[in-house]
């Protein structure tokens, strides 16, 4: 099982760093990041929700490990994240199972376990 904490972790390093040596578009994406998921007629959790369940029929590791711990820091319980794998696996079909299972794992790393 990946470590998808430190991955995220790595993932934010670089993308700084691209940042850094090339703003511009780094720049640019930030602030359609930060758009793209503020709250407004939807929440910010179902718009990561959202992006989780595309992650999974796009393939994208990268994309569900961040999907999965902003989904969590914007308060999204176990059961929205799993009701949202449900979603992507019902749009990406057997290639997306993979990932949904991908996906479990970054959840059990990411969201608090209850004591």
């Amino acid at each position: 099982m990946a470590d998808y904490v430190a991955h995220h972790q790595h993932l934010e390093e670089r993308l700084i760093q691209f940042g850094k040596e090339m703003p511009g578009p780094m720049t640019g994406f930030a602030r359609l990041h930060k758009k793209a998921v503020e709250d407004g007629a939807l929440s910010a959790k179902t718009k990561e929700l959202m992006a989780l369940a595309i992650s999974i029929t796009v393939h994208c590791e990268g994309c569900i490990v961040y999907h999965v711990h902003d989904a969590v820091a914007a308060g999204a319980t176990r059961q929205e994240l799993l009701e949202t794998l449900g979603v992507g696996l019902l749009m990406s079909g057997g290639p997306g199972s993979i990932y949904v299972a991908l996906a479990m794992d970054a959840i059990e790393q990411f969201l608090p376990q209850p004591d």
